[in-house]
């Protein structure tokens, strides 16, 4: 999956392919992991004679709280995804993001890290980040 060229247009280097393909798995495993653990955890408890009922019905009200907590969260994760299948920057990327410009350090789902000319790393929350300026993406005309 890593090699697959799944961009069409001009060849991207298989790096990013490779880092972008180590995020999503990143991103699937630890989300069957948690699916695995809640269904064994039911499971164990329907074995133990646990009336799963009441759990359930406590756990929605529960989830619906912390999902309007969370919303920022999932707003980050979302445009994280939307970023690097978009190939919109990557690592060594020269950038501009709000105000700040440098060299991009890492790419996450949820936050990107750039470090400026002066040396500071500054902690970009993706789904804050409205334009991008990627100078290391000119266009070959």
């Amino acid at each position: 999956m890593a090699e697959a060229d799944l961009i069409p247009g001009e060849k991207r280097l298989v790096t990013r392919q490779r880092e972008r393909t180590k995020t999503a798995a990143s991103v699937l495993n630890s989300s069957s992991k948690a699916i695995i653990g809640l269904i064994a955890g039911a499971m164990i408890l329907g074995e133990l004679d646990v009336d799963l009922g009441p759990l359930v019905a406590s756990a929605g009200v529960v989830g619906f709280a912390v999902g309007l907590g969370a919303q920022s969260i999932v707003r980050d994760v979302l445009s994280g995804i939307i970023m690097l299948l978009e190939d919109q920057y990557g690592v060594g990327d020269s950038v501009e993001v709000l105000e700040v410009k440098g060299k991009v350090e890492s790419v996450g789902l949820r936050v990107t890290t750039i470090r400026d000319q002066k040396g500071t790393l500054w902690y970009l929350r993706n789904g804050e980040i409205l334009k991008v300026g990627n100078s290391s993406q000119r266009s070959r005309s």
